[in-house]
């Protein structure tokens, strides 16, 4: 089993910043990617951002004031949110995949945090 803790969520004014942790755990052998993900109300999840075997993606809505970086050593994925806006308002999600010591792919969701942007 592999379980995702995510924290950092909250509530802050445009322009601030936030900084999101996911730290896995659990029968892990390797972790081929970790992102984020997140989902406004009434809208469909959509990825953020995503580090894989040391590439990054961004959405284009967010690249330029968000970064995603990633320590090995913890299994820890972070995204640091900067000139936060009122549309960056979601449930922020923490997606990790691998392979277990089992030798079983796994495709993990963390449980949600919300971050919320006012005007």
């Amino acid at each position: 089993q592999v379980q995702l803790v995510e924290s950092g969520g909250g509530l802050v004014q445009a322009g601030g910043s936030l900084r999101l942790s996911c730290a896995a755990s659990g029968s892990i052998l390797t972790l081929a990617a970790m992102g984020w993900y997140r989902q406004a109300p009434g809208k469909q999840r959509e990825l953020v951002a995503i580090t894989s075997g040391g590439s990054t993606n961004y959405a284009d809505s967010v690249e330029g004031r968000f970064t995603i970086s990633r320590d090995n050593a913890k299994r820890t994925v972070y995204l640091q949110m900067s000139s936060l806006k009122p549309e960056d308002t979601a449930v922020y999600y923490c997606n990790a995949r691998g392979v277990t010591i089992r030798a079983s792919p796994f495709d993990t969701w963390g449980q949600g945090t919300q971050v919320t942007v006012s005007s």
